[in-house]
């Protein structure tokens, strides 16, 4: 299940690409289909461990194009070990909200990513999650959880300071929302619950056969209740398009 459009952010056959706290690693999956090099970076041990051995299995059933190649490691995100301008590509999907110093992550995506390349963010939706937070402490107060809740203008605004140009954003998971108010109310470790198992059967339907009914739906319902909030942004090609882009914040 992509958060990404990758429609809307397209990727080259060699393009290099950073999916930053790539947890179970479905956006780096879907860079090295696409024939892209790709780092998949978490601080997660465990995860990393999972996500390489899929990398390899991908590998030998011949699913990576030639010239592509994949590397998971360990890393933490407000300290890179990567060079400056490193990669084509970043992409950070609902990881922002975990960290206290997004700022800081920011700046260290900016510092890695060259001039002309591109940037993806997702992040939770405000109003999808402010009805999670309502509905259960135990959603976000746990360990590693959710610490803030963006609002879409915050988070483009703090991606702007950082030095970047957002030039399209959507939403995403529209069938999802109410999937997890269900879990919220009923209890987020309660998963025999009989509203949540079927809603569950739904979701893991839609996603294995991509029913056009459910397609249809979850367009329909993105606008209004889409659980994830997408950003995608460039970071100039110093100087000219940065000057560029302090010109028009000016006059405005």
């Amino acid at each position: 299940m992509l958060t990404v459009d990758f429609a809307r952010f397209p990727l080259a056959a060699g393009d290099r690409v950073l999916d930053l706290g790539c947890g179970a690693g479905r956006h780096a999956f879907e860079a090295y289909r696409r024939g892209a090099r790709v780092i998949a970076l978490d601080r997660n041990g465990e995860e990393i461990r999972e996500v390489a051995r899929w990398f390899a299995a991908m590998k030998q059933e011949g699913e990576a194009p030639p010239g592509s190649s994949a590397v998971a490691m360990e890393g933490d995100a407000l300290q890179l070990p990567f060079p400056d301008e490193s990669f084509d590509v970043v992409i950070i999907s609902e990881v922002m909200e975990h960290i206290p110093d997004d700022k800081g992550v920011l700046a260290e995506m900016v510092r890695v990513l060259r001039p002309g390349g591109r940037i993806a963010v997702t992040v939770p939706r405000y109003g999808p999650e402010r009805i999670c937070w309502a509905l259960s402490d135990a959603y976000h107060e746990v360990e590693g959880g959710h610490i803030r809740i963006y609002k879409a203008d915050e988070l483009l605004g703090k991606m702007r300071e950082a030095g970047l140009r957002p030039y399209g954003s959507h939403h995403a998971h529209g069938l999802h929302a109410p999937y997890w108010w269900l879990k919220c109310a009923v209890g987020v470790d309660n998963d025999q619950a009989l509203p949540v198992k079927l809603y569950h059967r739904l979701l893991v339907w839609d996603i294995m056969k991509k029913p056009l009914a459910t397609r249809l739906a979850e367009q329909a319902l993105n606008p209004l209740v889409g659980k994830s909030f997408v950003a995608y942004a460039t970071k100039p090609r110093l100087p000219y398009e940065a000057a560029a882009e302090a010109s028009e914040d000016l006059a405005t």
